[in-house]
């Protein structure tokens, strides 16, 4: 990937905000966390037909697994994107793979101090998961937009 001031700018801005809404979530109370999913939950059954409005908290784990999983995936594609500039090498999905599931264990560890919160090592699973699929996804990206541009220039 080219680097540039701006876009290392931006992408450092990205991985910021990324790592803050992921932290920042991991420190409400479970009380306030359960009622964000809750939020969400209702706005998706309007949204989706057939998404049960009202459902417990408990069963709306599945959205709060998949919530995990997205944010996650945006970190493993913010990674990928800092590392790709910075580095040339392959050892670059390491390196971000590496710092996300890192990120995800930080964020299960910082829950074990909040009040109604725990770490869990399936969410940090699913953390891990998320991240290697954001790295897969942004990598595939990259090379389908470099193959395309490197046939618009031989023609």
């Amino acid at each position: 990937m080219i680097r540039t001031k701006k876009r290392m700018g931006w992408c450092i801005a990205f991985l910021v905000l990324n790592l803050a809404f992921i932290w920042g979530n991991s420190l409400l109370p479970g009380e306030v966390s359960g009622a964000l999913s809750n939020w969400v939950g209702d706005i998706l059954s309007r949204l989706m037909p057939g998404y049960e409005a009202g459902m417990p908290q408990e069963g709306r784990g599945l959205l709060r697994k998949l919530a995990h999983f997205s944010e996650f995936a945006l970190l493993g594609c913010a990674l990928r994107w800092l590392f790709g500039m910075l580095h040339k090498t392959p050892k670059l999905y390491l390196f971000s793979a590496v710092c996300g599931v890192t990120a995800a264990f930080v964020d299960e560890g910082i829950q074990m101090f909040v009040p109604d919160r725990g770490p869990g090592l399936l969410d940090v699973g699913i953390d891990s998961c998320g991240v290697v699929l954001g790295i897969v996804l942004l990598t595939l990206i990259h090379r389908k937009v470099k193959s395309k541009n490197l046939e618009e220039t031989k023609k």
